[in-house]
Order: C-alpha cells, then structure tokens, then sequence
C-alpha cells in the first residue's frame, strides 16, 4: 500500500492543480501510510501544537490566581475551601478534561477516518512540546487498516478507490499551500477560539441543551460541546471557522470527483457508500457524535456542498473562486446556508475595490486607464436545498 498512496499521492497531485488551478507552494505532495495508532500519535502532535496558547492561557491564569490569593489577608473558612478547591482543581481540572476529550475523540474517529492533511504549523527544527520537525509535517496521512476494510467490505478496486482518497486529501493540502493566507487566517482563527472558559458557561450550556430539547431542536448542532461552552465572542469565532471548513470541504468533495471522471469508473459508488457511511450511525454513537462536535464536522460536507452548487449555478466557477482572494471574501456559516448573502457581499467587496484603484489611479495620472478589475454582478442564487 506504501507505494500504491506514494504514487497515487503524486498523480492526484498532478489531477487537482489542473482542476483547481492552485498551485503548492512548499513542494511536491508526500503521502506517509500508518495506521490507527500511528494516526493517533500524528494527531496528538498537532492537538499539542495547537493547543498552546490554550496552555499557556491557563497556566497563565494559574499564576494570577496564586499572586491574588498570596496578596489577600486570611480569609474565613468558607472562602478559604473555595480558594482553596479553586487553586488545586481548577487549573489541572480544564488540562485533564481537554486531554480527556481529545483522547476519547481520536480513539473513536482513528476507526473510521481514512485520510488527512497535516497541516505545517511549527516553523522551527524543535519546540519545548518535541514536536515533529518541519519534514516531518506538512504530509497527507493514510490510514491503511480503515482503507483495506472499506475495500475489501464493498469489493472496491483498491487503484480507483487509493486515487480517491488521495484526490480527496491532496485538494486540502493545496487549498493550505496554494492559497497565500489561508494557513495563516485559519491558526489565527483557532488561536482566537483559544481562551479560558468562564465556568459559569458550563451552567449556561447545561441550560441551553435543557431548552433545546424542550423545543425540539439539536443542542450540538453548532459545534458540539465546544460551541457550549464558548462566550459569545468565541462562538463568533467559531461560526467563522466553521464558514470556512464548510468552503473546504465541501471544495474537497466536489473536487476529488471532478478531477478523477475521466479516470475513475467506480466514482458514483464511492460516494453513494461514503454519504451512507456518514450517516449510518445511530443511537448512543450518534449522540458521542454530535457532543464533541463531529457531527457539525460531518454536516459541513454536505452544506459546502450545496453552496458550491448554489453559487457556480448562478454565477459560475470563476465567481466562485473569488473565495480564494482574501479572508474577507470567505463565506460564513450564515453565508454557506444563504449563498445570495455570500455573492451580494462578495460583489460589493469588488466594487468597492474597482473604485478603491480608480482613485488611486486618478491622483498619480490624469489620463484615466482602465481598471484590470472586472465586476461580475451576481444574479439571484437559489438557496441550497433542505
């Protein structure tokens, strides 16, 4: 399977620039075949590098407690077994419950998942945390036990299904590398997410889940527990994050079929499995689901999806890709929901751009030159079907 993926990962390489017309920045694509424990392990490497400033914010806080503690006169008794349980529990309590939550999520997603792009976040040949150099990041993962069992349970053809994947994890590596800011935006992004959770959310996210049942409605539907426990400032955030994984991973689906049509036969199959695959869990597997957050994850699939279609229906691919441009023409949640919303701002963005240059151009020179810049005035898009 090693050099099946090492090949397959350098003609899907080949198959998504030609799609997409994004060209990797940081050199040709490197497929590495592991399995569960060995995805789990690369996974833990990258919670820890995304996860410091996280620690650093708690311990951080940590330091201020003790200093305020140590600056206050004896307190009574009372006050005292609250500081007391506040300083001994509550710095150690958010570490145990994180670890806690990214353990038994990537041992329950290590069975199922069969590719990913780790994306390259430390710059440097060694952190305090032992991180993986450079080298030994930015590589597109395939998890071999999950990939053979899909095979052999459907009877796939193991050289169509292999170039599927790696169709699939090849577009997220050259979003990643291919579009200037987007690596950066999104570690902003996640970082910004990254702040201390009042524990009084906890009690308001108890409440929140309570009333949504009481009407009806998923109470995880936005994220998880995550999304709970945010304020309000970090569940902006998040919508934000969750705008723009919809727009890649709808992006990864639409792309891997496209670009493997003329070379794959068993495409209508693979996905026809792959959709049922998504949403076959049921009962208290579902539930675990939805709670830490893979519901949300697995749904943005589905709405990048459609608010691909709704847009490129409308206004064609070209439009479409203005997404690529910057962080402001990124789609939020609300936008993937209500692509006309995404195409109304995205048009005034460009307007206000074309006379933005104008100006410019008028005060150096007062022979006008026409601008490079081109309009394209959006017409109504229908939104995505339910």
């Amino acid at each position: 399977m090693e050099r099946d993926f090492e090949v397959f990962t350098a003609t899907a390489e080949e198959l998504v620039t030609a799609e997409t017309g994004l060209h990797s920045t940081t050199g040709a694509a490197r497929g590495r075949v592991t399995d569960r424990v060995g995805w789990v392990d690369a996974n833990i490497n990258s919670f820890k590098r995304l996860l410091q400033p996280l620690a650093d914010k708690i311990a951080q806080a940590a330091e201020e407690a003790a200093a305020k503690k140590s600056a206050r006169k004896p307190a009574g008794k009372t006050s005292k077994i609250a500081s007391d349980f506040s300083s001994k529990f509550s710095v150690p309590a958010v570490q145990k419950l994180t670890a806690l939550e990214v353990g038994v999520m990537l041992g329950w997603m290590s069975a199922r998942v069969l590719g990913q792009y780790d994306l390259l976040i430390v710059e440097s040949e060694s952190d305090e945390l032992n991180s993986p150099r450079p080298q030994d990041q930015d590589i597109v993962y395939y998890v071999a036990p999950n990939i053979a069992a899909l095979e052999w349970r459907h009877g796939f053809p193991p050289d169509e299904f292999r170039l599927w994947i790696a169709l699939h994890e090849v577009t997220h590596r050259v979003q990643f590398t291919g579009v200037p800011w987007l690596k950066d935006h999104f570690l902003s992004l996640v970082e910004d997410s990254m702040t201390i959770t009042d524990p009084k959310r906890l009690a308001a996210a108890v409440r929140q889940v309570v009333q949504a049942r009481k009407e009806g409605e998923d109470p995880f539907a936005e994220g998880g527990l995550p999304a709970l426990l945010a304020s309000p400032q970090q569940r902006e955030v998040l919508h934000k994050i969750m705008g723009m994984m919809s727009l890649l991973e709808g992006h990864g689906d639409v792309t891997m079929d496209r670009a493997g049509a003329e070379h794959l036969s068993e495409i209508p199959r693979f996905r026809e499995v792959m959709n049922h695959r998504r949403t076959q869990v049921k009962g208290l597997a579902k539930l675990f689901r939805q709670v830490i957050g893979m519901e949300a994850k697995l749904n943005q699939y589905v709405a990048g999806e459609r608010f691909i279609s709704a847009v490129e229906s409308a206004q064609g691919t070209e439009f479409l890709n203005l997404a690529w441009q910057g962080p402001e023409y990124l789609p939020t949640m609300d936008e993937i929901r209500n692509p006309q919303d995404w195409a109304s701002r995205v048009q005034e963005l460009q307007s206000a751009a074309i006379e933005a240059e104008t100006d410019a151009e008028s005060s150096q020179t007062e022979s006008a030159s026409e601008s490079p810049l081109a309009v394209a005035t959006p017409t109504p898009v229908p939104a995505p079907a339910p």
